[in-house]
Protein backbone atom coordinates (compact mmCIF):
# COMPACT_ATOMS: atom_id res chain seq x y z
CA UNK A 1 0.00 0.00 0.00
CA UNK A 2 1.08 3.56 -0.70
CA UNK A 3 1.73 5.76 2.27
CA UNK A 4 -0.42 8.81 2.81
CA UNK A 5 2.48 11.09 1.77
CA UNK A 6 3.06 9.20 -1.46
CA UNK A 7 -0.67 9.13 -2.20
CA UNK A 8 -0.93 12.88 -1.72
CA UNK A 9 2.16 13.48 -3.89
CA UNK A 10 0.83 11.20 -6.62
CA UNK A 11 -2.51 13.06 -6.54
CA UNK A 12 -0.79 16.42 -6.88
CA UNK A 13 1.28 15.21 -9.83
CA UNK A 14 -1.80 13.85 -11.62
CA UNK A 15 -3.69 17.09 -11.03
CA UNK A 16 -0.79 19.14 -12.40
CA UNK A 17 -0.53 16.93 -15.46
CA UNK A 18 -4.21 17.22 -16.27
CA UNK A 19 -4.14 20.98 -15.82
CA UNK A 20 -1.08 21.23 -18.09
CA UNK A 21 -2.74 19.21 -20.81
CA UNK A 22 -5.82 21.45 -20.76
CA UNK A 23 -4.01 24.76 -20.45
CA UNK A 24 -3.71 25.26 -24.38
CA UNK A 25 -7.03 24.10 -25.85
CA UNK A 26 -7.20 23.72 -29.60
CA UNK A 27 -3.58 24.73 -30.17
CA UNK A 28 -2.58 21.61 -32.02
CA UNK A 29 -2.60 21.90 -35.84
CA UNK A 30 -4.29 25.29 -36.25
CA UNK A 31 -1.47 26.60 -38.50
CA UNK A 32 -0.88 23.38 -40.43
CA UNK A 33 -4.47 22.25 -40.83
CA UNK A 34 -4.75 20.15 -44.04
CA UNK A 35 -6.75 21.49 -46.98
CA UNK A 36 -10.24 20.06 -47.02
CA UNK A 37 -11.52 17.99 -49.90
CA UNK A 38 -13.92 20.76 -50.93
CA UNK A 39 -11.04 23.23 -51.12
CA UNK A 40 -9.05 20.85 -53.35
CA UNK A 41 -11.97 20.49 -55.75
CA UNK A 42 -12.41 24.24 -55.94
CA UNK A 43 -8.74 24.66 -56.78
CA UNK A 44 -8.97 22.07 -59.54
CA UNK A 45 -11.77 23.97 -61.31
CA UNK A 46 -9.36 26.76 -62.17
CA UNK A 47 -7.37 24.42 -64.43
CA UNK A 48 -8.23 23.92 -68.14
CA UNK A 49 -10.82 21.24 -68.68
CA UNK A 50 -9.17 18.32 -70.50
CA UNK A 51 -10.45 17.64 -74.01
CA UNK A 52 -12.11 21.07 -74.48
CA UNK A 53 -10.41 23.44 -76.88
CA UNK A 54 -10.59 27.17 -76.21
CA UNK A 55 -12.85 29.19 -78.53
CA UNK A 56 -11.06 30.38 -81.64
CA UNK A 57 -10.93 34.03 -82.52
CA UNK A 58 -12.22 35.47 -85.78
CA UNK A 59 -8.63 35.71 -86.97
CA UNK A 60 -8.31 31.92 -86.69
CA UNK A 61 -11.43 31.26 -88.73
CA UNK A 62 -11.00 30.38 -92.40
CA UNK A 63 -11.26 33.45 -94.56
CA UNK A 64 -11.41 34.31 -98.26
CA UNK A 65 -14.75 32.71 -99.12
CA UNK A 66 -16.64 35.99 -98.90
CA UNK A 67 -13.97 37.81 -100.86
CA UNK A 68 -14.01 35.15 -103.58
CA UNK A 69 -17.76 35.36 -103.87
CA UNK A 70 -17.66 39.16 -104.09
CA UNK A 71 -14.97 38.96 -106.73
CA UNK A 72 -17.00 36.48 -108.78
CA UNK A 73 -20.08 38.72 -108.58
CA UNK A 74 -18.08 41.75 -109.68
CA UNK A 75 -16.50 39.87 -112.58
CA UNK A 76 -19.90 38.70 -113.81
CA UNK A 77 -21.32 42.22 -113.59
CA UNK A 78 -18.40 43.62 -115.58
CA UNK A 79 -18.74 40.95 -118.27
CA UNK A 80 -22.46 41.61 -118.67
CA UNK A 81 -22.20 45.42 -118.67
CA UNK A 82 -22.56 45.66 -122.44
CA UNK A 83 -23.23 48.81 -124.48
CA UNK A 84 -26.49 47.88 -126.17
CA UNK A 85 -29.53 49.48 -127.69
CA UNK A 86 -32.58 47.43 -126.89
CA UNK A 87 -30.77 44.14 -126.61
CA UNK A 88 -28.34 44.61 -129.50
CA UNK A 89 -24.68 45.28 -128.72
CA UNK A 90 -22.60 48.14 -130.19
CA UNK A 91 -25.37 49.41 -132.46
CA UNK A 92 -25.50 46.14 -134.38
CA UNK A 93 -21.97 46.49 -135.72
CA UNK A 94 -20.05 43.28 -136.49
CA UNK A 95 -17.15 43.17 -133.96
CA UNK A 96 -15.27 40.53 -135.94
CA UNK A 97 -15.17 42.68 -139.09
CA UNK A 98 -12.86 45.17 -137.35
CA UNK A 99 -10.26 42.37 -137.28
CA UNK A 100 -10.98 40.61 -140.56
CA UNK A 101 -11.81 43.60 -142.79
CA UNK A 102 -10.19 46.47 -140.93
CA UNK A 103 -13.39 48.49 -140.93
CA UNK A 104 -16.75 48.73 -139.14
CA UNK A 105 -19.38 46.66 -140.94
CA UNK A 106 -23.07 46.53 -140.10
CA UNK A 107 -24.21 43.18 -138.80
CA UNK A 108 -27.47 41.42 -139.50
CA UNK A 109 -30.11 39.92 -137.27
CA UNK A 110 -29.86 36.89 -139.53
CA UNK A 111 -26.41 36.17 -138.10
CA UNK A 112 -26.99 36.83 -134.42
CA UNK A 113 -25.34 35.33 -131.38
CA UNK A 114 -26.29 35.71 -127.70
CA UNK A 115 -23.39 36.45 -125.36
CA UNK A 116 -23.23 38.07 -121.93
CA UNK A 117 -26.86 39.09 -122.01
CA UNK A 118 -26.75 40.83 -125.38
CA UNK A 119 -27.44 40.03 -129.03
CA UNK A 120 -24.37 40.46 -131.21
CA UNK A 121 -24.95 40.89 -134.94
CA UNK A 122 -22.57 39.76 -137.67
CA UNK A 123 -22.25 40.30 -141.38
CA UNK A 124 -21.76 36.60 -142.08
CA UNK A 125 -22.19 33.17 -140.56
CA UNK A 126 -18.42 32.81 -140.62
CA UNK A 127 -17.91 35.90 -138.46
CA UNK A 128 -20.66 34.78 -136.11
CA UNK A 129 -18.97 31.41 -135.66
CA UNK A 130 -15.59 33.01 -135.06
CA UNK A 131 -17.08 35.14 -132.33
CA UNK A 132 -19.01 32.25 -130.79
CA UNK A 133 -15.78 30.24 -130.52
CA UNK A 134 -13.73 33.06 -128.92
CA UNK A 135 -15.94 35.96 -127.83
CA UNK A 136 -13.32 37.54 -125.58
CA UNK A 137 -10.98 37.78 -128.54
CA UNK A 138 -13.35 39.85 -130.68
CA UNK A 139 -15.60 41.69 -128.24
CA UNK A 140 -14.66 45.35 -127.66
CA UNK A 141 -13.11 46.28 -124.34
CA UNK A 142 -15.17 47.85 -121.53
CA UNK A 143 -18.30 46.23 -122.87
CA UNK A 144 -18.22 48.31 -126.02
CA UNK A 145 -18.44 51.62 -124.15
CA UNK A 146 -16.14 54.53 -124.95
CA UNK A 147 -12.60 53.56 -123.93
CA UNK A 148 -11.47 57.15 -123.32
CA UNK A 149 -14.46 57.81 -121.05
CA UNK A 150 -13.70 54.58 -119.16
CA UNK A 151 -10.24 55.93 -118.39
CA UNK A 152 -11.87 59.09 -117.02
CA UNK A 153 -14.05 57.00 -114.73
CA UNK A 154 -17.43 57.24 -116.41
CA UNK A 155 -19.60 55.60 -119.08
CA UNK A 156 -20.22 57.01 -122.55
CA UNK A 157 -21.71 55.78 -125.79
CA UNK A 158 -19.72 55.07 -128.97
CA UNK A 159 -19.54 55.83 -132.64
CA UNK A 160 -18.69 52.53 -134.43
CA UNK A 161 -16.50 54.46 -136.85
CA UNK A 162 -14.22 55.69 -134.01
CA UNK A 163 -12.21 52.58 -133.27
CA UNK A 164 -8.73 51.13 -132.87
CA UNK A 165 -7.13 47.75 -132.35
CA UNK A 166 -4.29 47.73 -129.81
CA UNK A 167 -2.46 44.51 -128.93
CA UNK A 168 -5.22 42.49 -130.62
CA UNK A 169 -7.92 44.17 -128.54
CA UNK A 170 -10.76 46.30 -129.95
CA UNK A 171 -11.42 49.73 -128.45
CA UNK A 172 -14.28 52.04 -129.39
CA UNK A 173 -14.68 55.76 -128.74
CA UNK A 174 -17.48 58.29 -128.49
CA UNK A 175 -16.59 60.07 -131.71
CA UNK A 176 -13.63 61.19 -133.86
CA UNK A 177 -12.83 64.12 -131.56
CA UNK A 178 -12.63 61.89 -128.49
CA UNK A 179 -10.66 59.34 -130.47
CA UNK A 180 -8.05 62.02 -131.11
CA UNK A 181 -7.74 62.53 -127.35
CA UNK A 182 -7.51 58.77 -126.88
CA UNK A 183 -4.64 58.58 -129.33
CA UNK A 184 -2.54 61.03 -127.29
CA UNK A 185 -1.75 58.35 -124.70
CA UNK A 186 -3.35 55.03 -125.60
CA UNK A 187 -1.17 52.85 -123.28
CA UNK A 188 -1.77 55.18 -120.34
CA UNK A 189 -5.52 55.36 -120.92
CA UNK A 190 -5.75 51.58 -121.24
CA UNK A 191 -3.86 51.04 -117.98
CA UNK A 192 -6.11 53.50 -116.15
CA UNK A 193 -9.33 52.17 -117.65
CA UNK A 194 -8.40 48.57 -116.82
CA UNK A 195 -7.88 49.57 -113.21
CA UNK A 196 -11.02 51.67 -112.67
CA UNK A 197 -13.53 49.91 -114.93
CA UNK A 198 -14.89 47.45 -112.30
CA UNK A 199 -15.66 50.40 -110.04
CA UNK A 200 -17.26 52.32 -112.90
CA UNK A 201 -19.50 49.33 -113.63
CA UNK A 202 -20.46 48.96 -109.96
CA UNK A 203 -21.43 52.62 -109.78
CA UNK A 204 -23.63 52.34 -112.88
CA UNK A 205 -25.49 49.14 -112.14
Amino acid sequence: MLSLKKTTLFGLLMTAGLLGACSQPGQSGTADEPVSASTEVAADTSADTPGVEPAKSAADAPDGAGAEMASADTGDAVARFINKSGNVAIEGTDPVAYFTEGAPVAGSEEFAHEWNGAQWHFSSAENRDLFAAEPEKYAPQYGGHCAWAAAQGYVADIDPTAWSIVDDRLYLNYDARIQARWERDIPGFIATADRVWPTVVEENL
